[in-house]
């Protein structure tokens, strides 16, 4: 049964007396018979007094584990009334079940969470670790799982959005100090005087040195969707804390954030190409080439090692990780199919396997034509590679044992180790897996030496859809082409249409009004299906080149 009990304390020092038992009001005495000075908390003459002390509740729960008495009681009320009031707050969250007596900090209770967040992929459970410990932790560690609050995690996402106006100011400065030192090293490196007058080479020195210092601060800043990861993180250990009767509701629901739009590609039309090329700027993160800007690329790189792998993946969509670890025994040759059932992650410069992104991610894909010849030639080519390395390695072998009996080394490149046996499909010559960083970096090479606007390497896969959606292929054929969890997910991101589609489309109703004095179209308006009928597809390359200069 309830009782409330509410009392008044502070925190004034005077000589001490006994509480309780036969000596009860005498003062307490030291060793040496002086009155021992303390806290006098509820015994102090002042608490008469209305402002001064505050009020306190405690009331009695079961006993715990062991028959451990539960005693909880909290203070720092200005009346008495307060005290009483969240006295029987507290009663009804226990009688909830809520566990009010718990000590547990927030820093205690994420890495308890943490640790038994065993379901989690490696790659999210570094990015869950990284906002605990560098992000929440600092800003809500000391906090008891009990007095947590939503005003706690909007001030933490507040302080967020102050580091980073400070860090797009840094941006910017670092951003000025690149401009100034480009422009003295041009001073330096242009000036026909001989010898150069020695402040210009000192003014490069000076920019430099400048140019380090402003890079040296802190640059990146955390967007709205970094930020929603970081709430949604959040939010998923405090329903675990509610669950568990830790906390009575989970606070991080209430935050406000800014607005999150996921980026939705956006095709390199005319326009936009020459906006680009005037400012240098991106339209948006995510960009799809036009049919024509795609042909060119896949021509000019006809000849590149990596090529059936863009080919790949522009059309049938593939991840840069799904790509990169492409085994072959999930590669059906006599089908035309490729399985998805792994994937090479990489975080800085490690790199391991994982299954797909997520259940639907894991998927038959079936292949076009030029990809399905493309892939037996580049097997072809793979055996070929082989044999030629295993015949190295073996004679650079013989050449070891030669060497033991005193003949001199007089090949300076030699294979020192056997052909790595990876079972994947797009390998270096050697065996060795391909980083996915290392696609991505060598991908934006090659756009910015052939001159094409610019996308991402990831971007190939939107081009895969963007094709396919212009082409007719049914939006919920390209949420399995995709590998998508959900059809919305497919449909609001690729809602954009190459531009000679959308002119047809445009025309369409106006065509179907009859008008005095204005031709009419005898057959109908031809749609995107119609035009894409009369474009031819290019021819298969008889074999895959080798690697040039690209």
């Amino acid at each position: 049964m309830f009782e409330e009990k509410t009392y008044k304390r502070c925190t004034c020092k005077g000589p001490m007396t006994h509480k309780s038992g036969p000596r009860k009001g005498q003062p307490v005495l030291d060793d040496d018979g002086t009155p021992k000075i303390g806290y006098l908390e509820t015994t102090c003459p002042l608490l008469k007094k209305r402002d001064h002390g505050s009020w306190y509740y405690s009331f009695e729960l079961p006993p715990g584990p062991g028959g451990k008495r539960r005693h909880p009681k909290k203070g720092g009320f200005r009346t008495q009334a307060d005290a009483a009031a969240a006295c029987e707050k507290a009663w009804n969250l226990a009688q909830d079940g809520v566990q009010i007596d718990s000590k547990e900090t927030v820093e205690e209770y994420l890495r308890r969470w943490f640790a038994k967040r065993v379901d989690l992929k490696r790659s999210t459970r570094e990015g869950y670790e990284d906002h605990i410990e560098r992000v929440f932790i600092p800003a809500l560690g000391h906090l008891k799982m009990l007095d947590l609050r939503t005003r706690h995690i909007q001030e933490m996402f507040k302080q967020i959005w102050a580091d980073n106006k400070v860090r797009q100011s840094n941006r910017e400065a670092a951003q000025q100090a690149l401009t100034a030192e480009r422009a003295a090293h041009t001073a330096w490196r242009t000036c026909t005087t001989r010898p150069r007058p020695p402040e210009l080479r000192q003014n490069w020195k000076t920019a430099q040195a400048a140019l380090r210092e402003a890079r040296a601060k802190p640059r990146h800043i955390t967007g709205p969707g970094t930020q929603l990861k970081m709430n949604n993180t959040l939010s998923g250990a405090l329903d675990d804390a509610v669950s568990e009767k830790l906390i009575s509701e989970n606070w991080a629901k209430h935050v406000v954030l800014p607005k999150y739009v996921r980026p939705k590609p956006q095709v390199w039309t005319d326009e936009r190409v020459t906006r680009w090329r005037a400012t240098g700027k991106k339209p948006g993160k995510v960009m799809v080439w036009t049919p024509e800007q795609t042909g060119t690329f896949l021509d000019a790189v006809a000849e590149h090692r990596l090529y059936p792998m863009f080919h790949l993946m522009i059309f049938r969509g593939l991840r840069r990780g799904e790509v990169a670890g492409l085994p072959w025994g999930e590669t059906n040759l006599t089908n035309g199919t490729v399985h998805i059932s792994e994937q090479l992650v990489a975080s800085s410069y490690e790199v391991w396997e994982d299954t797909p992104k997520s259940d639907s991610g894991e998927r038959t894909i079936s292949l076009d034509s030029q990809s399905h010849e493309l892939l037996r030639l580049w097997e072809q080519r793979q055996q070929t590679e082989r044999d030629e390395w295993n015949r190295a390695y073996e004679e650079w072998q013989r050449r070891q044992h030669r060497r033991q009996v005193g003949e001199p080394n007089d090949k300076a490149h030699e294979k020192k180790e056997p052909w790595q046996e990876t079972g994947l499909v797009f390998t270096w010559d050697d065996g060795r897996a391909y980083h996915p960083e290392y696609l991505s970096q060598a991908f934006e090479r090659l756009i910015k030496k052939l001159d094409l606007p610019p996308v991402r390497f990831h971007d190939l896969r939107h081009c895969a859809a963007t094709l396919s959606l212009a082409a007719g292929i049914h939006m919920k054929k390209i949420q399995a082409l995709l590998g998508h969890s959900s059809y919305s997910l497919t449909a609001d991101t690729y809602t954009s249409v190459l531009p000679q589609f959308e002119k047809a489309e445009a025309d369409a109703p106006v065509a179907l009004v009859p008008r005095a004095g204005k031709p009419q179209m005898a057959e109908g308006v031809e749609g995107p299906d119609a035009a894409g009928a009369e474009r031819e597809e290019p021819d298969v390359p008889s074999d895959v080149p080798g690697e040039t200069a690209a």
